[in-house]
């Protein structure tokens, strides 16, 4: 593995620290997805949410059923018509998780150094010597010494909620275990996680099957997120998607959350359209030690391929506190200078005491990353890493992104239909926000007329520094240059209304003229 490309150059001024943050209309160029549930589903919150920082909410199926997370979806429309900001949905899968089952919904009490039978049979009622599993291979898959870990909230580490067994003896298809910590289960389901052990379930189960060719299709997803340990899960979620048609343009983010996902990163990446860090259970799987490795190895992996990478469990106790701990507010700049494209909150904003304060400091604490953020370390050895002779397209990029560094631009301005172009040029990592004007196209299937576009913007949402605004759909009469230069001035004049293009500015635009691509630099006048 290359050492880390994002070591700061020079020291920090002690001067800049002293100075207030300032605030701008991009919280940071790094992205924040927001779980929405209990805490996070009003109107009124997901708009404070929206104008925080979120721009991609997340609807995690484990918990809570279709009509409920519709209600949230329904309310997360009707926020972004009154804040006038883009959002995307992620639908995130529950996949192969094995779940203790307490009927009774009474706490159940574990005392530590005694011991715990887990039985698949289900109609057995949960006490705190026996928990029932709803997986029969459980006794197949486990051998004696191994970790078991139990908790509804199982990755937060607050291990009073949490319990962690070792497997002391298998009886047929019951597994005896020692409790080595005392903790109290509450509610009627509990995560189990065996260290290092291969679960034999599919990666999308029935249930999943059901809520994305239902829900998935009825609010066209932008992007499923998606347990994955081989390349084939990847693949088979594709296929899936495709056979439904409306989602076969819906992104597949592969949750990277154990050894056997780690084992085949490599593939996976190559299959994915993005990857999703899930450092809670990671944090289960590895030692403890070996977690910042991984981040930073994968996170490197995913730049040089140019796909989106998102790490998540950044901020676990404002999910009870105003504050970040210090720990944290290091860890989210470090997932920032390490490369991260967003990054994703989930018990913070789901069911936390405080999902707007939370989305707001995270992006300041990745805004004062970004400052400090090694691009030209960065830029070296991305275009060493892509070689040569480079893509037409890759030139292009990589091209702007120079140029504009050069002229010290304040924006970057890219025409896409495909939102190739415009993810190229956020590979490279410009420093300045890079809008990416999406201009539909008009289709025909011979039936209907549909225009395509609105899946383009949306997913550019979850990528660092790409902010996507529609233009007018383009009439095929229209001559190309003369839309071209009035899309260019709408554009133009959204910057300025957000105040990052002022004037005398220097602006670098991205765009096709005719067959070829061409990358120009305009100064401003008054």
């Amino acid at each position: 593995m290359q050492s880390s490309p994002m070591l700061l150059e020079e020291p920090i001024r002690m001067a800049s620290i002293l100075e207030p943050s300032k605030p701008s209309f991009f919280p940071a160029m790094t992205k924040i997805v927001g779980t929405l549930g209990p805490k996070s589903r009003s109107i009124d919150t997901i708009s404070r949410c929206l104008d925080a920082g979120m721009s991609v909410a997340r609807f995690d199926f484990s918990w809570g059923d279709p009509e409920y997370h519709q209600e949230t979806l329904e309310n997360l429309r009707a926020a972004i018509k009154t804040t006038k900001k883009l959002c995307a949905v992620m639908l995130d899968t529950v996949g192969p998780e094995v779940q203790v089952v307490n009927r009774t919904d009474r706490p159940i009490s574990l005392e530590a150094d005694t011991l715990v039978v887990l039985t698949p049979d289900q109609s057995k009622e949960a006490t705190p010597n026996l928990l029932p599993v709803n997986f029969s291979e459980l006794s197949k898959a486990v051998k004696k010494g191994d970790t078991i870990f139990i908790g509804k909230y199982l990755f937060t580490g607050s291990e009073t909620t949490s319990v962690w067994l070792e497997v002391s003896e298998v009886n047929g298809e019951d597994v005896t275990c020692l409790i080595k910590n005392s903790a109290t289960l509450s509610g009627s389901l509990y995560t189990l996680h065996v260290s290092q052990i291969r679960i034999n379930l599919p990666t999308l189960t029935d249930k999943d099957k059901e809520v994305i060719s239902t829900w998935g299709v009825r609010n066209n997803i932008d992007f499923l997120s998606l347990y994955a340990r081989h390349v084939e899960d990847v693949r088979h979620a594709r296929e899936f998607l495709s056979k439904l048609g409306d989602l076969k343009q819906t992104q597949v983010y592969a949750k990277i959350e154990n050894i056997e996902g780690l084992n085949h990163f490599d593939e996976i990446l190559r299959e994915a359209d993005g990857v999703i860090l899930s450092r809670g259970n990671l944090g289960i799987d590895l030692p403890p030690e070996k977690v910042f490795l991984f981040q930073k190895a994968a996170i490197y992996k995913c730049n040089m391929a140019g796909k989106p990478v998102v790490v998540t469990r950044v901020v676990d106790t404002m999910t009870d506190n105003l504050r970040p701990t210090r720990a944290e507010a290091t860890d989210v700049a470090n997932a920032v200078l390490d490369g991260s494209d967003a990054i994703l909150l989930g018990a913070e904003t789901l069911r936390g005491l405080y999902p707007v304060e939370t989305i707001s400091i995270v992006g300041k604490i990745c805004a004062e990353a970004e400052k400090v953020y090694n691009q030209d370390l960065y830029f070296k050895k991305t275009v060493k890493h892509v070689g040569e002779p480079m893509s037409h397209l890759e030139s292009i990029a990589s091209s702007a992104v120079r140029a504009a560094i050069k002229v010290r631009a304040s924006v970057i301005i890219c025409f896409t239909s495909s939102g190739r172009a415009a993810r190229l040029i956020a590979k490279y990592r410009p420093t300045m926000p890079v809008i990416s004007v999406v201009i539909p196209q008009l289709k025909t299937d011979q039936l209907r007329w549909t225009f395509t576009g609105a899946f383009e913007a949306r997913q550019s949402l979850i990528i660092r520094g790409l902010f996507p605004m529609l233009a007018d759909p383009q009439h095929p009469a229209e001559s190309k240059s003369g839309a071209n230069e009035s899309i260019l001035k709408v554009a133009l004049d959204h910057g300025k209304a957000f105040g990052i293009i002022k004037p005398h500015d220097r602006v670098v635009v991205c765009q096709k003229v005719g067959d070829s691509s061409v990358v120009k630099i305009i100064e401003l006048e008054d």
